[in-house]
C-alpha cells in the first residue's frame, strides 16, 4: 500500500476539522472587548462601587460563563437543534412574557428586560435572539419550501415574528426589535421569498418601525435630536454631543490605551452603549478600522460556513449560520452608527466588545453553534469513515462487481449441472491472478 493510501486512511483527530481561524478571531474581539471595558470603566467604577476593577472582573466572570455555556452547545449535534426547534420558540415566548410580570422581571432605566436568576440578571432579549435563530433555521429547513409559495405561507413565519416584536416593545427594547426583525427578514429572503415579496414586506416593516419610533414621545425626541445634536447640546444631544467629541479627539492614531478624557464622567454609558467612541479616542481611526476589519472577517467566515453548508445539502445548519452572521453585522452596525453619529441614539451593546454580561453570553452560544456547525463539515470531508475518495468508491465499486458476477455463473453451473459447483471453479489460476496483478 502507497504512503498516500496509507494516510488516507488515518482517522481524523478532532482538532483537526476545528476552525482555528474563526476561533482566534473570536479571541481577538474578546480580548480587545476585556481590555476597553477596564479602560472605559475604571473611573466610573471606582467612584460607584469603590472597585475599579468592578466592571472587568464582571466581564471575565461573564466570559467565563459564556466559555461554559459554549461548550456544552458545542457538544450538541445539530440535527438536535433542528429536531427540537420548535421548543426554542416556547422558550421564547415564555421569556418574553415572564419578564413583563411584576417580581419577576427586574426594572433598569425604566425598561424592564431583566430576569433575576440568583445573582445573575439576564436580559431576556438577548436569549430571545439565539432562540428564534434556532426556531427559524429549524422552521425553514423543514417547511420552507410549502409556506412561502404564497402570501398565506409567508405570514405564518411573520405572525410568530410580530407576535416576539410585540412582547419587545413592551419591555421596550427598541433596538433588539430592530436586530430581531431585520435577522428574521434576511433569513426568510435567503429561504426563498420572492424578491416582489421581500421589497414589500421590507418596506411595510420599516413603515412600522418608523411609526412606532414617532408616536412615543421619547423616540421622536432622540429623532430630533439626530438631526441636529449641537442644538440642545448639554440636555438631549449630551450623549451623541460628547461621542462626537470622543470621535475628534483621537484623530489618526487615538490618545493612547487608558488617555481617554471622555470617559471620566462626561460621556455617559462609556463602556457599554458606546465604548466605541473611546475606542476611537484613544486609538484613532487606525484602531477603529482594526476592528472593523476583524468583525467583518468574522462574519466573512460565517458566511462561508453558510455557503458550504447550502452546498452540503446542510439546510438548517445553512440557515442558523447565516442568521448569525446577519444578527452579528446589524448589531455591530447599529453600535457603531449610534456612537458615531449616523444613526438614531439607541442603546444596543457591540457583540464582544461592550460591557454587557447578557450580550457575551449570546454571542459566545451563537459562534458554538457556527464552530458545531463548521466542525462537523469539516469533519465530513476529512474523514474516510464518512467520505470516500473516488478511488475507494471506484475499488468498492469492482469488488461488488466481481461478486455479482461469481454469484450469476454459480447459478448458472448449478441450473446446467444440478449441482452445486464446485468450491474452487471459481478461483483464478496462478498466472491468471499474477497477470491481474501486473
Amino acid at each position: 500500500m502507497s504512503v498516500d493510501a496509507k494516510l488516507s486512511l488515518t482517522p481524523v483527530r478532532w482538532m483537526d476539522a476545528v476552525n482555528w481561524q474563526m476561533l482566534t478571531l473570536v479571541m481577538m474581539l474578546s480580548s480587545i472587548g476585556w481590555v476597553m471595558v477596564t479602560s472605559s470603566s475604571m473611573t466610573f467604577a471606582e467612584a460607584t462601587y469603590g472597585d475599579g476593577w468592578f466592571f472587568a472582573k464582571r466581564y471575565a466572570l461573564y466570559w467565563c460563563l459564556g466559555i461554559l455555556c459554549a461548550v456544552l452547545v458545542a457538544a450538541v449535534p445539530t440535527v438536535i437543534w433542528e429536531k427540537y426547534g420548535s421548543l426554542f420558540l416556547i422558550g421564547a415566548l415564555l421569556m418574553l412574557v415572564l419578564v413583563l410580570i411584576p417580581g419577576i422581571g427586574r426594572k433598569v432605566n425604566g425598561s424592564q428586560r431583566w430576569l433575576q436568576l440568583g445573582p445573575l440578571g439576564l436580559q431576556a432579549s438577548e436569549m430571545v435572539k439565539f432562540c428564534a435563530i434556532v426556531f427559524y433555521a429549524s422552521f425553514l429547513a423543514r417547511r420552507g419550501q410549502e409556506t412561502l409559495v404564497d402570501w398565506h405561507g409567508v405570514f405564518k413565519p411573520l405572525l410568530v415574528l410580530g407576535v416576539m416584536i410585540f412582547l419587545l416593545l413592551l419591555e421596550p427594547d427598541f433596538g433588539a426589535s430592530v436586530v430581531l426583525a431585520a435577522t428574521v427578514m434576511a433569513m426568510l429572503f435567503v429561504a426563498g421569498v420572492r424578491l416582489w415579496q421581500f421589497i414589500i414586506l421590507f418596506v411595510a416593516a420599516l413603515g412600522g418601525l418608523m411609526l412606532i419610533a414617532t408616536l412615543s414621545p421619547y423616540r421622536m425626541q432622540r429623532l430630533i435630536t439626530f438631526l441636529d445634536p449641537w442644538a440642545d447640546q448639554f440636555n438631549s444631544g449630551y450623549q451623541l454631543t460628547q461621542s462626537l467629541i470622543g470621535f475628534g479627539r483621537g484623530q489618526w492614531t487615538g490618545l493612547g490605551l487608558g488617555n481617554s478624557v471622555q470617559k471620566l464622567f462626561y460621556l455617559p454609558e462609556a463602556h457599554t452603549d458606546f465604548i466605541f467612541a473611546i475606542i476611537a479616542e484613544e486609538f484613532g481611526l487606525v484602531g477603529v478600522a482594526a476592528i472593523m476589519g476583524i468583525f467583518i472577517a468574522l462574519v466573512i467566515c460565517i458566511l462561508n460556513v453558510s455557503q458550504r453548508a447550502m452546498a452540503g445539502g446542510k439546510v438548517f445548519a445553512s440557515f442558523a449560520t447565516f442568521g448569525v452572521a446577519v444578527m452579528f453585522a446589524g448589531q455591530a452596525f447599529i453600535n457603531v452608527g449610534v456612537a458615531s453619529g449616523l444613526l438614531p441614539t439607541k442603546g444596543l451593546t457591540m457583540p464582544f466588545i461592550s460591557y454587557g454580561g447578557s450580550s457575551l453570553l449570546v454571542s459566545c452560544v451563537l459562534m458554538a453553534l457556527v464552530m458545531r456547525i463548521d466542525w462537523e463539515l469539516r469533519l465530513a470531508s476529512m474523514n474516510p469513515s464518512t467520505k470516500m475518495s473516488g478511488e475507494q468508491k471506484s475499488a468498492a465499486g469492482v469488488r461488488s462487481g466481481r461478486r455479482q458476477t461469481a454469484a450469476g455463473r454459480t447459478k448458472s453451473y448449478a441450473s446446467e449441472h444440478g449441482k452445486p459447483q464446485p468450491a474452487d471453479a471459481d478461483k483464478p489460476s496462478a498466472a491468471t491472478a499474477l497477470q491481474g496483478a501486473a
